[in-house]
């Protein structure tokens, strides 16, 4: 009988960090310099800058690198023993694996897919004990100020509310994925603070009115808008030291023009260095 082993596709995130983790180990950047800023590193790599953002944390969870918001990131050691399987860091049981490998902004992208329409589905569906439990859950995160467990309590109240109790249970498992995620929890301790709290408190009350006020479009638009504001706040460059969501990234950030472009710091059609090929060409189509 023939033993095969599981082949898996690595995620663009963890082959970015990695080529930088090279270029690290080579003496490219050294230590104490500081990296190239993000949207350079994506026009060489010619990926998104949310790739690089989740890139940029797997470095620095593996030592390579820190972050410092207001400044930049700076490099710490080339002795690195490359990448490391990124350990769970989360209280999902069960999930702690397959989360490892997924990137915060894909957690969020299905977010977004999934939750406008739960709470368009809880405004004209919902129970008046429902609807009632969403309006109790936006108080008491308001009340507290901030709280990951109450923030998932809120959406998962409006979950329940949504009368699909397949959405409810993908609604719950994608919070167990960003939870269990260690590159998800490192991104909010840099960028979720009292201020962000506070904005997302604004967001949540017009979710919850338009829930209670059994209004589905301006439900749907509501969570909408605030899920794109969650990910705009996760995407301010590193170098800014207040974190805000003035202009929300297309919805297609994610996923790059594969076009030919010109590089920073090359004449067009002029080579790049071998570390900045781009992560594209490595790759392999599914």
């Amino acid at each position: 009988m023939f033993h095969l082993e599981a082949v898996s596709a690595q995620r663009l995130y963890r082959l970015i960090a990695e080529r930088i983790a090279q270029k690290i180990r080579a003496g490219g950047f050294p230590v104490g310099s500081r990296l190239p800023a993000e949207r350079e590193l994506a026009e060489l790599l010619q990926v998104s800058r949310s790739s690089v953002r989740e890139a940029l944390i797997a470095l620095e969870l593996s030592g390579y690198v820190e972050v410092r918001v207001g400044s930049g990131v700076y490099v710490t050691t080339a002795r690195g023993p490359g990448m490391p399987a990124l350990a769970a860091s989360g209280n999902a049981p069960g999930v702690a694996d397959s989360a490892s490998g997924i990137g915060p902004f894909e957690l969020l992208q299905a977010r977004l897919l999934i939750e406008p329409e739960c709470a368009a589905y809880a405004a004209c569906k919902g129970t008046q004990g429902q609807r009632a439990k969403v309006r109790q859950a936006q108080r008491a995160l308001s009340d507290a100020g901030a709280g990951k467990h109450l923030d998932r309590a809120f959406h998962a109240a409006i979950a329940a509310a949504c009368g699909n109790a397949a959405l409810e249970a993908v609604v719950l498992h994608l919070w167990n994925l960003a939870e269990a995620s260690p590159v998800y929890e490192r991104l909010g301790k840099h960028f979720v603070d009292r201020k962000v709290w506070g904005l997302a408190a604004i967001e949540h009350d017009r979710i919850a009115d338009a829930i209670l006020e059994r209004d589905p479009i301006r439900a749907r638009h509501a969570m909408s808008a605030h899920l794109i504001a969650v990910m705009a706040r996760l995407r301010e460059d590193f170098a800014d030291s207040v974190p805000q969501a003035k202009h929300p990234p297309p919805a297609c950030d994610a996923f790059p023009s594969r076009g030919r472009r010109q590089r920073p710091g090359t004449a067009d059609g002029a080579a790049s260095p071998a570390w900045a090929a781009p992560v594209s060409s490595v790759v392999e189509p599914i």
